[in-house]
Order: C-alpha cells, then structure tokens, then sequence
C-alpha cells in the first residue's frame, strides 16, 4: 500500500474542528470489527478509523462509525450497515448486496457511499436506489471516486458533487461495473 500520511494527516487536521469526531478505534476493536465482516477493510480506510476517529469526518463529517451505534442522530455503523444489507444464507430474495463493499457515509434517501474493500485502491462507489429498475440492484451502483485517497482529496479541496456550489458542475458518474457480478 502507498504511504498515505500526509493525507491522513491533511484529515486529521481538517476535521479537528468536528463536533461529530470520535475518538479513533483500538486494534481490538478494529480486529472485532473485521472479523464481524468477515473480511479486512481496504488499509487506508482502516488507517482512517485507527488514527483519525470513529466516524464524524470526511464530507459533511458524516463518515459512520465503524461499530457500535446507534449514536445520539440514531445513526448506525458500518458493521452494521453492511451485516444489515446481507441476505441471510439460502434466502429466497432478488436483492443482494456486493461482498466487501462496505457503506461508510449516509448521503440521505437511502444513498450512501461506500467503499470497496476488495479492491486494490478502495474505489468509492455511491450507492443510488433510485436508479433501480425493475429488479436490477446493480443499475443502483456508480463510481463516485476511482480510490478512497481521490473521495478523500475531493472532499478535502471542496470539489465533491455534494458541495453546495457544485451544482452548475458536471458530476457524471460511470456505472460501477463489477456491480452485476459481485
């Protein structure tokens, strides 16, 4: 993995002022998160929640916190949010969600962001159900930022389609392709 110290530090300092920041999660409780999921989160995102905190920073200083939860905003966290969205083992359902894609932040109206933990450089996929038709749930799936280190120095430069300003932007964001597959 790259050295992202600087950009973790550059979040760090950026979300100091954050009423919402928690303090960062223990080993232990890192190691207990993954084994809930099942799997490792993408490095980066783990170094996120070790040194910066446990949710309230990134954008809108929503990231959700990795565990535990409901906070005081009756938020969850992303262990659960994820066991949440995982039919349970021989069920009879359309819907599925991807393996190892985990939701980090809730954009509102059922959209979240999230980051996929299977890939090399945690490509950050937004999640739309509005775009479902049919039952097609991979339609649902875009490519907000190629990695999470560009969603990170997105948010960081005030360039993110979620900006206030952004709306005379174009913000086109490419189909997540892998989404009809996993």
């Amino acid at each position: 993995m790259k050295d992202f110290e600087e950009l973790i530090n550059r979040v760090v300092a950026a979300s100091a002022a954050s009423d919402l920041l928690q303090p960062p999660v223990s080993a232990a409780e890192l190691a207990e998160a993954e084994q809930k999921l099942g799997f490792r989160l993408h490095p980066l995102l783990a170094t996120l929640y070790r040194k910066v905190g446990n949710g309230g920073f990134g954008p809108a200083d929503s990231v959700l916190p990795l565990s535990g939860g409901p906070d005081a905003d009756w938020e969850t966290s992303v262990v659960q949010e994820y066991l949440d969205r995982i039919p349970p083992e021989g069920s009879d359902t359309w819907w599925s969600w991807p393996e190892g894609v985990v939701p980090v932040l809730d954009w509102g109206c059922a959209m979240f962001a999230c980051v996929d933990c299977r890939s090399d450089d945690g490509t950050v996929l937004l999640f739309e159900p509005n775009a479902i038709t049919g039952q097609d749930v991979s339609r649902a799936w875009f490519i907000d930022a190629g990695s999470l280190a560009e969603w990170l120095e997105t948010w960081l430069d005030g360039q993110g389609w979620y900006e206030e300003d952004a709306v005379d932007r174009d913000f086109d964001m490419a189909p997540w392709a892998d989404a009809s597959s996993r």
